[in-house]
């Protein structure tokens, strides 16, 4: 059997790739770059490739196919980089990562903590030696409400991580309740949350029911002066109506570790680059706007996690057993 990584970090996945190839006796062969129409070739003879979201078309599908690719791995939890009706024609499979829910559930505190501080603007100012306090005071979020839209691992531990701060916590999830997540969230409907929360968070995935689930319309039922945090998958909001909000204030602050249209753009040094994406310029504009380049994700743990389920997923397919990490399509 035989791994080949695409988008691979040398830096930092690199040794891990090397130690669960032996641990599973899978070989490996690996790219720096992303999937592109010249180097789709590194996956021939191989039985598997190994992707972190990026663009992957149609195309790229039926080709992989003719070097005998059988199965995708993706080294994160979300998919929704994948044409997965035309994967499900042609037969392949498909596996994703799960990892331990605490690196983005945390991140996501961080950035509603920061929000509400207005920290953006204290760290700003001060590199330039203004340490006035006009325009720099916040929220104690032991009085604000919190929202968290979606209660499955990264959800669920946010709620119970923001517990101990003393607000008061929403929850919402289209498929059903948690009874433990009870004893320090009170669940309503999506409505509800949206009229009541000062702060709401996204965590659920994206498909075709969530896409610009924020939107004029929802932002719109929303409390005047809400913040928005995202840590989950960039096109749950839209960018327009985000900017739109943010500039009229009936959104005051947002924390942003993901985008639309980050594809081709995180990940890489853009420094003496002019990049063509309107909507990031526009939100790098704003003082009350903080950007993380899809970092939440980003620990010793998580990244590990994502490169072993890689090769267990072979493991388990090499072996004839049941992938827990399989993708149903």
């Amino acid at each position: 059997m035989k791994i080949a990584f695409f988008a691979l970090r040398k830096f930092d996945e690199l040794e891990l790739c090397k130690e669960f190839s032996k641990k599973y006796n899978i070989d490996f062969i690996w790219t720096n770059e992303y999937p592109n129409k010249e180097n789709l070739s590194l996956a021939k003879d191989c039985d598997a490739i190994s992707i972190v979201p990026c663009l992957i078309t149609k195309d790229y599908i039926d080709e992989f196919i003719s070097y005998g690719i059988k199965y995708i791995l993706c080294r994160s939890i979300g998919y929704d980089h994948l044409p997965i009706e035309h994967i499900k024609e042609k037969g392949l499979k498909v596996s994703s990562s799960s990892y331990p829910p605490n690196c983005v559930a945390d991140y996501a505190i961080m950035l509603i903590l920061m929000c509400a501080r207005k920290m953006n603007q204290i760290l700003i100012r001060s590199m330039a030696q203004d340490y006035s306090l006009r325009g720099k005071m916040g929220k104690d979020i032991c009085d604000c409400t919190i929202g968290v839209i979606g209660t499955g691992n990264i959800g669920s531990t946010v709620i119970k991580h923001l517990s101990g701060f003393g607000c008061k916590i929403l929850a919402y999830n289209k498929f059903g309740e948690n009874e433990e997540l009870k004893k320090y969230a009170d669940y309503v409907d999506i409505e509800t949350l949206y009229k009541e929360s000062d702060i709401i968070t996204l965590h659920v995935a994206s498909n075709s029911e969530t896409f610009h689930m924020i939107n004029n319309e929802t932002i719109n039922k929303m409390k005047d002066g809400v913040m928005i945090i995202n840590t989950a998958r960039g096109n749950l909001i839209d960018s327009k109506a985000l900017i739109e909000n943010l500039k009229n204030g009936k959104i005051s602050a947002a924390g942003l570790d993901v985008i639309e249209d980050e594809n081709g753009l995180y990940y890489y040094n853009r420094s003496s680059e002019v990049i063509d994406n309107d909507e990031l310029s526009m939100l790098r504009s704003f003082p009350n706007v903080i950007l993380t380049p899809h970092t939440a994700f980003y620990t010793y743990t998580t990244v590990s996690n994502m490169i072993e389920k890689s090769f267990l997923a072979m493991k388990n397919y090499k072996e004839g057993k049941i992938n827990p990490f399989e993708v149903k399509i």
